[in-house]
């Protein structure tokens, strides 16, 4: 035992390496919770309850079978170079600047310019130079905004977009989808509403999770041709009118407020998210359709602000998906797909009230697989970001197990100490 500043440091005798006291306590009993609680559920430890994580992820064949014959049948010059191009420039985008980010940044601008002329002249600012002013502040936004060139989705442009996202697309959200189905059994859905449903991605991963319990799928999307090719891909790429999946309806325009969001992995795509997700949870009495109180379900383990925005802005809460893209060419090597994603359930219920000794917190970043050490970086319930070294002789065999099954994108039970009270008795 030793003093470092203000607080009492001892070796702790099961993972032998100094903690401070408070923390050597909570060490010592980590163990003990995992013995008196099954949070296994009886599942063997890679497969516990927290482990969300799909394998490499491959196109429904009658999907990939259907792709082919319709890219086939187009006969697109240079396909997979064009296809390359454009998944390259859609993960290069950037959001568009909102008009009052543009207004704040022209105000900054004029103030800027307007002191460093009356350094200049100081016998004051005339008219004249209010105009060059005004001029130097629209050349400088135009050489710093980024200006977002809108894409028009017509069927030579949806010809590619179909060799270069379906597959990545539907590994996506599969992803988000199957945590649903993973954590939530008893959630069997019988309609499907996807707003930007692009080539039905939406819809045949849902089929994949759900099947014949969805009676209706409704996808909307501005682009009539998009929809005209989502539709020939649910046909097996021809004309028939036997369609694999039944009952979907596709429309160019329709508001609407959806449940689950996915985007691009990317800052922008995690920003975006983010606002969502504030404006959902603090505006719901906006909401006229769905009075129901709103809460996250996944990715986030809590309702507080998003810790990677305020501490690792430049970094996006993004996750990682693999799966085999469509085979254009010889060599099909799987591929990973980045993700941000959001799913927000809806209830009459108050929440329970907690009665585990644990929290989920959810693995942000890839786990570090050490000798006897597992390095897990986790968001956590309270809101925190936290590095977590998980040993079997501090946190116990199970826990320990658990974080070595787990993968990016995972929850894994962080496990309390004994209460307060508890706490105070052993100092």
């Amino acid at each position: 035992m030793y003093l470092l500043g203000s607080r009492m440091y001892v070796k702790c005798t099961r993972c032998h390496v100094a903690l401070c006291l408070k923390d050597a306590q909570r060490c010592q009993s980590s163990a003990a919770h995992l013995e008196q609680h099954d949070f296994l559920k009886g599942a063997p430890h890679r497969k516990h309850p927290g482990v969300t994580n799909l394998k490499t992820v491959r196109l429904p064949e009658q999907l990939q079978v259907a792709a082919q014959s319709v890219l086939k049948r187009a006969d697109v010059k240079s396909l997979s170079e064009k296809a390359h191009k454009l998944s390259n420039f859609l993960w290069s985008r950037k959001r568009a600047t909102e008009t009052s980010q543009l207004r704040e940044k022209a105000v900054l601008l004029e103030k800027k310019f307007l002191e460093q002329e009356r350094d200049i002249h100081t016998d004051g600012i005339d008219r004249k130079l209010e105009a060059r002013i005004r001029k130097r502040v629209l050349s400088e936004l135009r050489r710093t905004t980024y200006h977002r060139t809108p894409l028009r989705y017509d069927e030579d442009l949806g010809l590619v977009y179909m060799a270069a996202r379906l597959a990545g697309g539907y590994a996506a959200v599969l992803r988000a989808l199957n945590e649903i189905k993973k954590r939530d059994p008893v959630f069997v859905p019988y309609s499907l509403l996807d707003f930007g449903s692009g080539l039905g991605t939406g819809t045949w991963a849902s089929h994949t999770l759900w099947g014949d319990s969805l009676k209706e799928y409704v996808c909307v999307d501005s682009s009539g041709d998009m929809n005209t090719l989502a539709e020939q891909l649910l046909r097996g790429g021809n004309d028939v009118d036997n369609p694999v999946i039944k009952q979907v309806y596709f429309r160019q325009f329709l508001p609407v407020s959806p449940k689950v969001l996915v985007e691009n992995g990317t800052k922008d795509g995690h920003q975006i998210l983010m606002e969502a997700r504030d404006t959902i949870l603090k505006r719901e009495d906006d909401v006229k359709h769905d009075l129901r109180r709103p809460s996250i379900f996944a990715p986030c383990t809590h309702e507080l602000p998003c810790p990677k925005l305020i501490k690792q802005h430049v970094v996006p809460c993004n996750f990682s998906q693999f799966y085999y893209p469509l085979p254009l060419l010889k060599s099909q090597e799987r591929q990973q797909e980045k993700l941000s994603y959001l799913i927000i359930s809806r209830s009459d219920e108050e929440k329970p009230q907690k009665t585990e000794r644990w929290d989920m917190a959810r693995l942000i970043s890839q786990v570090r697989r050490r000798p006897r050490h597992v390095q897990c970086q986790l968001c956590c319930a309270n809101g925190e970001l936290k590095q977590l070294a998980v040993t079997a002789r501090c946190h116990g065999k199970d826990m320990y197990r658990c974080a070595r099954s787990s993968d990016w994108g995972d929850l894994l039970p962080v496990f309390h100490a004994e209460d307060d009270n508890t706490e105070n008795k052993t100092r």
